[in-house]
């Protein structure tokens, strides 16, 4: 079964979507870190066209399973606890900095890089049970996922989450915010969008336990009926 979980920054879609596949006893894909990886990649390589480090690039996404106790016990699981190599190397720390984020919005608007990073993508979920979150899951990568789920939240309430996250200043996040969403709903290849068949979630005043037990028992449902 696939659980495809798409967003804007700061809607939560990582924090719940860890903690839903710790939930589910499922595995997770974090498809923003592929995109994330393609740009330390072009920061490091600024001459190089971003399309063919994508294609050349080995990343690993893996989590400890140590941490899905939650499938057993019927609670909320701690999120799983993630990690990324990217030609063999831990950069699990390294793609999370501002710097990183702001030239992956830039790279994920580059066809080439979307088209090479789509077909890993689908590569690591043709098999298994997978909850897979990013911008285009089920409007793109996987628009055949059993269970499809949008989530939203006030630009207020993302940059104040994205602020405290980063530790930065909340207007500076929601002014960087504000751009960034303009140029991943206007790019030409793959648009942040909900599939028409999503399900539309606004997080804003929910908690991530609230927001992963709803989903859970979803899933629950869509299994069952399968």
């Amino acid at each position: 079964m696939l659980v495809a979980i798409d967003g804007p920054a700061g809607a939560g879609k990582s924090t719940v979507a860890r903690a839903l596949a710790g939930r589910l006893g499922f595995t997770y894909l974090d498809s923003g870190a592929m995109y994330r990886c393609v740009a330390l990649l072009s920061l490091a390589a600024p001459g190089q066209p971003p399309d063919a480090l994508a294609r050349r690039a080995s990343i690993e996404l893996g989590a400890d399973p140590g941490e899905r106790s939650g499938a057993a016990t019927g609670s909320v699981a701690a999120p799983l606890d993630t990690w990324v190599r990217l030609d063999g190397r831990d950069v699990t720390a390294e793609i999370r900095t501002p710097e990183v984020a702001e030239m992956a919005s830039r790279v994920a608007a580059d066809a080439g890089v979307r088209e090479a990073l789509v077909a890993k993508q689908r590569a690591l979920i043709a098999g298994g049970d997978w909850v897979a979150e990013g911008r285009d899951i089920g409007t793109v990568v996987a628009p055949e996922a059993e269970l499809k789920v949008f989530l939203s939240a006030s630009p207020a309430e993302r940059a104040r989450r994205r602020a405290t996250e980063l530790g930065a200043d909340h207007d500076t996040v929601l002014a960087e915010q504000t751009l960034r969403d303009e140029r991943d709903s206007s790019r030409a290849h793959s648009p942040l969008q909900a599939a028409p068949d999503a399900l539309v979630l606004d997080t804003s005043g929910r908690t991530v336990e609230q927001v992963v037990e709803h989903l859970a028992a979803l899933a629950r449902a869509v299994s069952s009926a399968r």
